[in-house]
């Protein structure tokens, strides 16, 4: 919050210097506190496909545990150490967990919670459905799995990659039109005009517009998210 408040203010001076149009400004405080919001669920959404790569091999190491006759608990808590690196914490936390309880059901659960990704979620759920029935068919569901995340998240990058042009469409189309009209309102004459009331209704309207076209090409270009599992 702390960080939206102050690029709201570094923008709307900023903007007011450039351009001393006070409806520019405030757009300008605007889309300076709205920067941060939107950098974080960049952010997010990137770390969701880093991970989406990191899967299938949680599923190799976890049939590799399992075969070398490790116990369910044991097996995921190896996974603190020879995971991949950007997952050991939530395991490492299982881990004490599982060591204080002695309760896996409870302890998978939050790491489901920790780990707060809907594959992981997948994973989780069959380690805990095969905790509870037991049998040998946890390693061939594990391979299956570990198949299917891998195929999905290729299948996910190739579309991603085909798709960007509609993200990049849809910057090109929002920016262009006010980069055109800070040049206008640099100008003496273009300040004075579009601080009158025409102009300023003509801005408002335009941000309405500009923001409702680039949620709609945004939209049309993400994919669907795999939906979280709470069974």
């Amino acid at each position: 919050m702390l960080v939206a408040a102050l690029l709201a203010l570094v923008a709307g001076a900023v903007a007011w210097l450039l351009i001393p149009v006070p409806i520019v400004a405030v757009l300008a405080v605007a889309a300076g506190a709205i920067a941060p919001l939107l950098w974080l669920r960049a952010r997010r959404l990137r770390l969701l496909r880093l991970r989406r790569a990191l899967w299938p091999d949680v599923c190799d190491l976890l049939i590799a545990s399992v075969r070398a006759g490790m116990s369910l608990p044991d097996a995921v808590a190896s996974l603190q150490t020879s995971g991949p690196p950007a997952l050991r914490p939530a395991f490492a936390a299982f881990a004490r967990d599982v060591s204080a309880s002695g309760h896996f059901d409870s302890s998978a659960a939050r790491l489901k919670v920790a780990l707060s990704d809907p594959i992981a979620d997948r994973i989780v759920e069959t380690l805990r459905m095969a905790r509870q029935v037991g049998g040998t068919e946890l390693v061939p569901v594990l391979r299956a799995l570990a198949t299917s995340v891998r195929a999905d998240a290729a299948l996910r990058a190739e579309v991603e990659a085909r798709q960007s042009w509609i993200r990049g469409a849809a910057v090109l189309g929002v920016v262009a039109p006010w980069v055109i009209l800070a040049l206008l309102a640099m100008r003496p004459e273009g300040a004075h005009a579009y601080s009158s009331p025409q102009g300023i209704a003509l801005i408002l309207v335009g941000a309405v517009v500009s923001f409702l076209a680039y949620r709609v090409m945004i939209r049309l270009g993400r994919l669907p998210e795999p939906r979280r599992w709470f069974g």
